[in-house]
């Protein structure tokens, strides 16, 4: 445990420049006195490095040392190929930078964990999008990664649901995030989330900005989730379901019947499932057929009724 954290402290001074001893502290979860220890221990190994005093002070390593890959354990090794995507590299621009770095660190490792890499290559390879989306147009997304990296303010023509819905928009490009296989645009002002390939026509702008202090894309696309997630479902219904039927239900559905689920005595259980909107609803326990009987809201049982109603009538048999 402690090599491995002597190495990622190395890495670490390689990659940030100045640390201080509290920060190593807070990294690994370690007292100071350990980091001490560990820089004393870095030291005795003849690693140039050396620690400022004062309140800008910290420990850095002397200018132009760098250290080999070769303290990597099997597994890190493995997972560093493991996480090359490929398809989102290549999207970005970037897929013979990709090829390039993944070839240069295969040769920085012993034979072993290059043999081990390797064969990690040959045997797992990751497709994000599922079987039936359409591929997106994504013809802007180089484009947009740019104003990203150089922080250049974008003008758009973008595609929205509502009317109307195409739109002009003046926009600074925080971060993209890719979500199952689909890429988003966190801008401000805001921020807001833009679907890239929604967007029809872009246009970099000579003009910069600043990123708000403080803002952390991954943090915010975790509260946005949440949000989303709070937002879609704020309905109820109160259902009856077959034995059985429940194998059916998937994501939030599956979970709240996992949870409210009361077996009754003919075998059917009593639930409370979360629902969107009535019409997503009805579409939803549509599908399901006679294996779920709706209790409650009244609106949505009547809504399903309405809906069997005209389904019957669309499928009456015709007179011969």
């Amino acid at each position: 445990m402690k090599s491995s954290r002597l190495l990622a402290i190395l890495l670490l001074l390689q990659t940030r420049g100045r640390v201080t001893a509290d920060e190593l502290a807070r990294e690994f979860e370690v007292s100071v006195r350990t980091v001490y220890r560990d820089i004393e221990a870095l030291h005795a190994a003849g690693i140039p490095l050396y620690g400022d005093a004062g309140h800008h002070g910290g420990y850095r390593l002397l200018g132009g040392y760098r250290t080999r890959l070769t303290g990597l354990s099997e597994d890190e090794a493995q997972s560093l190929f493991l996480g090359g995507l490929p398809g989102p590299a290549a999207a970005l621009g970037l897929g013979s930078a990709l090829a390039s770095s993944q070839l240069k660190l295969r040769a920085a490792l012993p034979p072993d964990l290059r043999a081990e890499a390797d064969r990690m290559r040959a045997r797992f390879h990751l497709d994000a999008p599922g079987w039936y989306a359409e591929v997106d147009d994504l013809r802007h997304l180089p484009e947009v990664a740019e104003a990203v990296w150089t922080g250049r303010r974008l003008m758009v023509r973008y595609r929205r649901w509502k009317a109307p819905t195409e739109v002009d928009r003046t926009l600074d490009p925080y971060g993209l995030v890719l979500k199952a296989g689909r890429w988003y645009l966190v801008a401000g002002p805001g921020p807001r989330t833009f679907r890239v390939d929604q967007i029809l026509e872009l246009r970099v702008s000579d003009d910069t900005f600043e990123i708000p202090g403080g803002f952390d894309l991954a943090e915010h696309w975790r509260l946005a989730q949440e949000d989303f997630h709070a937002r879609l479902h704020q309905g109820e219904a109160v259902v009856r379901v077959a034995p059985g039927a429940s194998s059916r239900f998937t994501g939030a559905a599956a979970q709240a019947f996992a949870e409210t689920a009361v077996p009754e005595r003919d075998g059917w259980s009593r639930a409370v499932l979360p629902t969107e909107s009535l019409e997503h609803a009805i579409g939803m326990f549509l599908v399901l057929g006679p294996d779920v009987e709706v209790l409650e809201p009244p609106q949505l049982r009547d809504g399903l009724y309405e809906a069997a109603r005209t389904l019957a009538d669309v499928y009456r048999p015709r007179s011969s």
